[in-house]
């Protein structure tokens, strides 16, 4: 077995897989013992705290079982849930942005638990969305995950409310809902957007301009972090170097403003409130002949790879947006088997990424308060 280091896929997943794949395969029958932690670790390179994850995931899963001082063994047989159950995804664009990461990581663990997926495009529309709710009941799905679109809320609560009318769980991904009766996993957009424009200060900017959209409470709080940072710093806002967006993404909205933004010749730095507005603002910038990070800093926020096109090695917000897809899967598999639980509400980490297209314009400039659990919002 060999681990990719390289995959974006974390390391104790591929060994999971890699496990589930030795079970399915009769490799491992029932009742044999598995390799040992340190067999493991010596065969795969991986730390035992990385082994043992998979190896506990697998024994919640029903794949496994811990025997006191004896090992871990092979169950005979899984756990009783539901088989052939179809689970509709209702994603913006499955062929870009962050969908196609979200839906792998449902797909994969759907596959691992004998569930089926039905993929619907919603192009972030509530008319697509409510023609793909119709036909995800008449499929008889079993569960929902949703990414709410880009219509108004009432008009996404009609979307889900066709859903538990007829007792199909729903779990919304990424983008969340008012209200707190609704399963949903998200990241904590907040304090992304706080800790990136953080440390764009502290590398000495202080004419930060952003651009997003306010249409999805992701963004919406990425640009609450935004402003609180620049209050904690005493740094004023400036009304004319935040554009924001009221609808989906499309091109040609960001495009205007990062001219716009680009010929603000005293903004040192800006703020794209996902990866594909930062690759957009980079390509405006390199008609308008200003380099990034020589002229301008740019930080993203997701880290997507970029198109072929893009040159640009982007400081960005990681999203652990497989994982997403993850939690969401294991999330209505719960619901499907009954648990009558309060919503649950999962908040993964993002991390931030450094890498080139920042610049410090001014060592003395960096700032410090305390860390942002100390702050009040």
């Amino acid at each position: 077995m060999i681990i990719d280091r390289n995959s974006p896929i974390p390391q104790y997943f591929q060994l999971q897989t890699w496990l589930i794949e030795q079970i399915e395969q009769g490799v491992f029958r029932p009742d044999d013992k598995i390799p040992t932690e340190a067999e493991l670790s010596q065969v795969t390179g991986l730390a035992r705290a990385t082994i043992r994850q998979a190896i506990q995931n697998l024994v919640n899963m029903g794949y496994l079982n811990r025997r006191r001082r004896l090992g871990t063994f092979v169950l005979k047989s899984r756990i009783d849930e539901p088989k052939k159950t179809i689970i509709g995804l209702l994603l913006p664009d499955i062929r870009v942005g962050y969908a196609p990461i979200l839906a792998r990581g449902a797909e994969d663990e759907s596959a691992r638990s004998g569930h089926s997926l039905i993929l619907c495009n919603t192009d972030d529309l509530f008319v697509k969305a409510n023609f793909h709710a119709d036909r995800l009941i008449d499929q008889a799905v079993s569960g929902v995950i949703f990414v709410p679109t880009s219509a108004e809320d009432d008009k996404n609560f009609q979307i889900i409310n066709k859903f538990t009318r007829k007792k199909i769980p729903v779990v919304l991904a990424d983008r969340v809902l008012p209200g707190n009766n609704i399963d949903y996993v998200t990241t904590d957009n907040f304090k992304g957007g706080y800790e990136l424009t953080k440390y764009l200060i502290n590398k000495g900017h202080t004419r930060i301009a952003i651009t997003l959209s306010d249409r999805f409470s992701t963004e919406r709080e990425r640009l609450a972090g935004y402003k609180k940072a620049h209050i904690d710093y005493r740094i004023p806002l400036d009304p004319d170097i935040i554009k924001i967006y009221s609808g989906p993404y499309t091109e040609k909205p960001y495009v205007q403003y990062a001219r716009k933004l680009l010929k603000h010749r005293d903004v040192t730095a800006i703020f794209a409130g996902q990866d594909r507005v930062a690759f957009e603002i980079y390509s405006v910038a390199e008609e308008m002949q200003r380099l990034i990070p020589g002229d301008i800093s740019l930080v993203g926020y997701d880290d997507l790879r970029p198109a072929c096109s893009h040159k640009i090695s982007l400081t960005t917000m990681h999203q652990p947006i497989y994982e997403i897809g993850q939690e969401c899967m294991n999330l209505v598999k719960k619901r499907i088997r009954g648990d009558k639980s309060k919503a649950q509400e999962i908040v993964l980490k993002s991390t931030l990424i450094e890498r080139d297209s920042v610049r410090e314009i001014n060592k003395t400039k960096a700032l410090s308060i305390p860390s942002l659990e100390n702050v009040s919002i």
